[in-house]
């Protein structure tokens, strides 16, 4: 019954409805009425309720659930079927696992808080409670192996161009897919693999967006490298304005969607010049480690599946295609 009351207030944004008026279009009491609106609460919706007017729900209420991110959804394949948990260790975690069930393509694993959430390298992922985007999105797609980077790079241009048309915020991409927001990282992208010797089984494309955070919410070790979409709204334009994380969602599977189609019609070259425009890394210094060794040069440009090309001091070109690179300038790389 929550979704039907809640399509009932969205219809009716402005105006109150009456407890007489849903229990009659249910058919059940207004005593359950009252009960489903209380359990709305405490699901985080701000609901505003007269004892002459009926119910309205706030525009401020910033909720994720199958519901919200449903309501105006513009995909056709990606999102369509969501599974949010108020808690788990990993939307990575869960979405293999029912990716290893048969979990169609499109299925979307949320969650408001994560107790076990990473980043790449195995890296700790702070995840808090409802004030960030922590999804995983299952993806089945029938490209050759060599090509799966691609993905990620069209993962993070989908994300860039989200936070452009929802928060109106210019970001850049640390490569491969670190989201660097005035040289802090508000959104980071892991992407992992099932898959055989002669083809892929699936792939789960991680998100994991700041959104809400103050400063004080990120532990003290990464406040110098960590930001959120809220924080650079409030410094650049000194508004208070939280943002809801499920209009995010929305935009950034539509985003992805539409790349997504491109790197399935093999449109490769066309998704690493969309890259190239939003890279914070071509052209700049880099430190990596390349065979168990530390090596310094400058970022030059992305091969055709994925690969860094980074041309050392002493002339020698080296194509990287994982590990540790770090950006001159950003995220302690000084």
């Amino acid at each position: 019954m929550k979704k039907e009351i809640l399509q009932k207030l969205t219809e009716n944004p402005s105006d109150y409805v009456s407890g007489e008026a849903l229990s009659t279009v249910l058919g059940v009491s207004r005593t359950a009425i009252w009960k489903t609106i209380n359990d709305l609460k405490e699901d985080g919706y701000i609901i505003e309720s007269s004892s002459k007017k009926g119910y309205r729900l706030s525009p401020d209420s910033d909720v994720v659930n199958s519901f919200e991110i449903g309501n105006g959804l513009r995909t056709k394949v990606f999102g369509r079927n969501v599974v949010h948990f108020a808690e788990v260790d990993s939307t990575n975690n869960y979405a293999k696992k029912i990716a290893l069930e048969g979990s169609e393509e499109g299925t979307l694993v949320t969650a408001d808080y994560q107790t076990s959430g990473r980043g790449r390298l195995g890296r700790n992922w702070d995840s808090h409670d409802k004030k960030g985007v922590w999804m995983s999105l299952i993806l089945r797609p029938d490209i050759p192996f060599e090509e799966i980077q691609t993905i990620t790079l069209a993962a993070s241009v989908a994300v860039v161009k989200a936070l452009k048309e929802v928060a109106d915020i210019e970001t850049g991409i640390k490569w491969p897919n670190d989201i660097i927001i005035n040289g802090k990282k508000v959104c980071g992208i892991l992407v992992e693999m099932n898959m055989e010797i002669d083809r892929i089984n699936f792939l789960v494309l991680g998100i994991g967006l700041n959104v809400n955070q103050q400063p004080n919410d990120f532990p003290e070790e990464i406040r110098d490298k960590a930001t959120s979409l809220r924080i650079s709204i409030e410094q650049s334009l000194g508004l208070q304005k939280p943002l809801k994380r499920s209009e995010l969602i929305r935009v950034i599977l539509l985003k992805f969607e539409e790349i997504y189609d491109k790197v399935i019609c093999g449109a490769y070259e066309e998704i690493i010049s969309e890259w190239e425009k939003y890279s914070l890394t071509l052209g700049k210094e880099v430190s990596m480690t390349y065979k168990d060794k530390q090596c310094t040069g400058i970022a030059e440009g992305i091969t055709k599946d994925g690969k860094l090309i980074v041309r050392s001091g002493d002339g020698t070109v080296r194509e990287v295609l994982s590990g540790e690179v770090s950006v001159r300038g950003l995220l302690g790389y000084v």
